[in-house]
């Protein structure tokens, strides 16, 4: 048994539009256009979940290599700039 909802796999263009920030009518015509990938079931169109993440910049968890670049990126800005970070963070 799960404790967290899952969220839904498929949304409708209202939802997208919601979430977007943009009106119904701007979602027909980005899936129109092939600028949001989205499926026609009868009348209406769904949009997977995974395609609104995308354009709402959102991802996964980073990966390891990630972490790592990150981490060496961060000791390196240490190294070469730890003492005005320090007098900084006086202020």
């Amino acid at each position: 048994m799960k404790n967290k909802q899952e969220e839904p796999q498929w949304i409708s263009t209202t939802k997208a539009a919601e979430l977007l920030g943009v009106s119904r009518k701007t979602v027909f015509k980005r899936i129109q256009s092939k600028l949001i990938k989205a499926d026609k079931v009868g009348r209406n169109y769904i949009i997977a979940t995974d395609e609104i993440n995308r354009l709402l910049g959102k991802r996964g968890p980073l990966t390891e290599a990630e972490k790592t670049r990150i981490d060496a990126a961060i000791q390196r800005a240490v190294e070469q700039y730890g003492t005005a970070l320090r007098l900084l963070g006086k202020e």
